[in-house]
Formats: C-alpha cells, structure tokens, sequence
C-alpha cells in the first residue's frame, strides 16, 4: 500500500479570499471520502501544508450534508485583494494546491473515488 495519495483522488475544492483571510473548501466525492477526510485533514495538518503562507490560525468546519469540510485560513493573504503583493491576492488558486496535498491512504481507495 502506497504511504500517500493526492488529496485529488478523492475529493474537489474551491477557494476564495475573506478579506485577509482565505477560505479552502474541500468536497468528497462521496460519504466514504469524506469519512476519510474528518479523520486525516486537520486543521494542524492544513496549516502545516499553507505554512509558507504563515497563516495565524486554522479552523475547521464540517459541512456533513454536502460531504465537505471547509478550512478558514486567517491572514493568509498578507492583507487581501486590496493591499497584498502576492500573485494570488484572493486565493483562488488554493483549491489546487491543495489538491496536491499528500494525505494517508485508506485501506481500500477505490470506494472513495469519483463515480463509486
């Protein structure tokens, strides 16, 4: 059994700015990918993949009806739209990033896939 999968493999997500802060949702394709993701995608563990961002703080929240957990990422854009440096001054591109986060696998992948 492979030590890793791409966070891709089994979920989506969208990603925006709240003002300073950004917003990272992840959505499971499915009640078995997201029963995953409650137990391996922590905050702590968003936060230290989004440390070169130095966010201040990250909170979770659970969305379980749409099988997603959405991520508050506070301070993260160095100010926001209007005042930040960065390329990314809303965050957009979060949601990618993301997706390439290397999370434990479960036992059996192929449940948690797109279409199962």
């Amino acid at each position: 059994m492979s030590k890793s999968i791409r966070l891709g493999e089994i979920a989506h997500a969208r990603s925006g700015d709240k003002g300073s802060h950004a917003n990272v949702g992840v959505i499971a394709y499915n009640l078995a990918g997201y029963q995953h993701l409650r137990s391996v995608l922590t905050s702590e563990a968003v936060e230290t993949f989004f440390a070169r961002l130095n966010p201040i703080q990250v909170e979770r929240f659970e969305l379980p009806g749409i099988y997603a957990l959405n991520f508050l990422l506070h301070d993260a854009l160095a100010g926001g739209a209007s005042q930040t440096l960065r390329t990314d001054s809303q965050g957009k591109t979060l949601a990618l990033a993301i997706l390439e986060m290397p999370i434990p696998p479960p036992e059996n992948l192929a449940p948690l896939r797109r279409g199962c």
